[in-house]
Formats: C-alpha cells, structure tokens, sequence
C-alpha cells in the first residue's frame, strides 16, 4: 500500500510539473520578454508595440529594451505602423540595399519626406536616431503642426534648428518626456524602449485629438534668377493658408557662368544636352503624402524644363495626385515641357500648364488659378 502511495504521489508530482511548464509556455507565448521588468516604465509601451506588430524582438525571450534604435529600424517601425502601402521605384542612397527588410521602409520614409538622409548619397541606414531626429520626424509624420514654442527645455540651446519646433510639439503632446530637471539630451540616441513609448504615447495623442488642419496643395517650384519664385509667391497668396510653398533648391547653385546660355560648355547648356542628367536636390518636401495638387514652377531652358524638375519628380511617388505647371520665359511658351515631364513621373494626373512673363502681376496669376477647377479646401477631409 504505501509502495502505491509513493507512486500515486509521485505521479502527482509530474502531473504539476507538466502542467506548470505547460502553463509556462502558454503565458510566455503571450507575455512579455525576459528582459522586460513586469513593472518598467516601458512595459505597457512594449506590449503595445508587441501587439501591434510595430517593434520584433531580438530573440524569442529578449526585447533589448536599452538597444540602440537605428534610422533603417525606425523607418521600418513607421513602415509598419502605416500598413506598409505599396511603393515603386528606388531610393539614391549608396548606403542602403536593395531587396532587404528595410528596403521598402527607407524608400517610402523618403518619398514621403519622412525622412531624409544626411546628403553625400548617405541615408545613415545603420547611424542610431537620436532623440531629437526621433521627435523631427514623427512631426513631419503628423504634418507639421504648428506648436507653442514657449514650451522649452532646460538644455534648449541643444537642440538643432530643425528640430526645434517638433520638440516643443512633443513636449506640448506628451509624446515625449524630458529627463531628469526638465533635460531633453537631443543628441543622445534613443533606446528600442523609448521608441516604444514615444510610439504608444503617439498613438494615445492622436486619438485624443482632432485631426489638425493642413494644407493640402503645394507650390513647388525652381527659380534661377527669381522670376519663377515671384509667380510662385503670387500663387501662394492667391491660395493662402490652403497651400505650403517649396523652394526645389540645387545642391550646388548656379552661378552667373553656369546660366551663360551663349556659352555651349556652361553648366545649364551641359545638362539640358544631356537626357541623364539630374542634377541633386537639398532637401526634401516634408510629408509628400499630404499634398493633393502641386503646382510645379520652372524657368524655360532651350524649349524645355531644367533637368532639376525630372529630379524632383522621380524622388517622389506622385500618383493620384493632380500637377498643375507653371513657368516662366522671355518669350517662349510652355511648349513640350510639361509633357516631358509628365512622362518621367507616374500615377499622376496633369493639368495643362501656363507660361508667365517674370514681370507678371499678382492679378494675372489669381485670375489664372481662380479659373482651374481644383478643390482649394483646407481639409478636404474633414
């Protein structure tokens, strides 16, 4: 009998062993990581990132919590969290890989003016994001709203120019706290927990707030000797708070050699007569997607637009929005130009264009866009 009792205790025995590792697996397959304190100051942001499927692990039992986040790991968390919209073409970064787990991300953080790189080619696929290139680019992701800059930090005169506004926004909606004695560390780089936090703070502002007013055209245009950027002025101010305007700004400006178009070997004449050329952009549109209408402004080069245009329009993905062109000459019309470019761009659809004198008054122009027939609301989706 007690031979029986032993075994019948010992049966027992493995019959709770099996069921507190079976229970194990279970919660583990559901729980948080090793590596994640049941009462950190990030726990729930973790989860929440878990169950959204925002941010993956390291291994299958660790999360890394103070791991650096870098820019390609960032872009593919934002990626994600946008549902991964189908995107075409490829970036011109020399940094970056094609056909890669970040491959899709960086090229849709560009063209959407999520996130630029650094110029030189370079993207900074594997650079960490610090914590104020963490916060710039979430403002750009949310339109750039504008911010109390009374809000400030102990350490403001840290913080970079860019970023100046989109810190105070963080701060003004929680999406991001300072450290200790009202510390923000701009350039210190942002750990995997506090992109956590940030994430899910994010998404709590935004459900808690209306969504914020913005413009949904913009004038983009190109001006060598101010001609060009006079029209776009006018087309601004006949538009008003309904339009952004955007300088397309070289890289390497013209000099007065380079548009000496009487010289067959200066700059301008070398790269009209040249199909490849496309000469390099600083800086990028901030939060493309936003946009519905782009007027597009240029001076006329020999019949055509400069070669600057075709780069600004094969770094974005344009389609379903709606182009209206714009330029400006001497004497000739608009001619081809428009349509060439339209043939190097993809999805969208193009208005027919105009051509303005430099000189032309702000009358001729609103009369001009008051006759297109574009929805000039500042919310078209409100």
């Amino acid at each position: 009998m007690k031979n029986i009792k032993r075994l019948w205790a010992l049966f027992l025995a493995i019959i709770m062993v099996l069921t507190t590792v079976i229970t194990g697996c279970a919660v583990g397959e559901t729980s948080l990581f090793d590596d994640v304190p049941d009462n950190a100051w990030y726990t729930e942001a973790v989860k929440y990132c878990q169950e959204n499927g925002l941010m993956r692990s390291t291994s299958a039992v660790s999360f890394e919590p103070n791991g650096v986040m870098t820019r390609a790991m960032l872009a593919a968390v934002l990626y994600r969290q946008a549902g991964e919209p189908a995107v075409a073409g490829t970036d011109n970064f020399t940094d970056t890989m094609d056909d890669v787990w970040y491959s899709d991300a960086i090229l849709w953080a560009t063209q959407n003016g999520i996130i630029s790189g650094y110029g030189n080619g370079l993207f900074g696929t594997d650079d960490p994001v610090t914590r104020e290139q963490l916060v710039a680019i979430l403002w750009r992701l949310a339109g750039s709203p504008s911010v109390n800059h009374s809000v400030t930090f102990t350490d403001q005169g840290s913080i970079s120019a860019y970023a100046v506004a989109a810190v105070a926004w963080a701060k003004e909606n929680n999406v991001i706290n300072g450290k200790s004695r009202n510390h923000f560390d701009p350039h210190g780089n942002a750990t995997r927990a506090e992109v956590a936090v940030v994430l899910m703070n994010r998404a709590a502002a935004a459900e808690s707030s209306p969504a914020p007013t913005k413009a949904h055209i913009l004038v983009a245009y190109f001006s060598a000797t101010n001609n060009t950027e006079s029209i776009a002025n006018h087309i601004k101010n006949t538009l008003g708070d309904s339009a952004d305007l955007y300088e397309i700004v070289p890289e390497t400006p013209y000099s007065s050699a380079d548009l000496n178009y009487t010289d067959n070997s200066s700059r301008a004449n070398r790269e009209q007569n040249d199909p490849g050329a496309r000469p390099a952009i600083d800086g990028t549109v901030d939060n493309m997607a936003q946009y519905d209408v782009i007027f597009l402004g240029y001076p006329i080069w020999h019949g055509q637009a400069p070669k600057i245009m075709y780069t600004f329009v094969e770094s974005y993905d344009l389609s379903g929005k709606t182009i209206v062109p714009f330029c400006t000459s001497g004497s000739s019309g608009i001619g081809s130009s428009a349509t060439n470019l339209a043939a190097a761009s993809t999805g969208a659809e193009w208005r027919p264009g105009n051509r303005f004198s430099g000189s032309a008054s702000q009358d001729t122009v609103t009369d001009w866009v008051n006759g297109l027939d574009i929805n000039r609301s500042e919310n078209p989706n409100g």
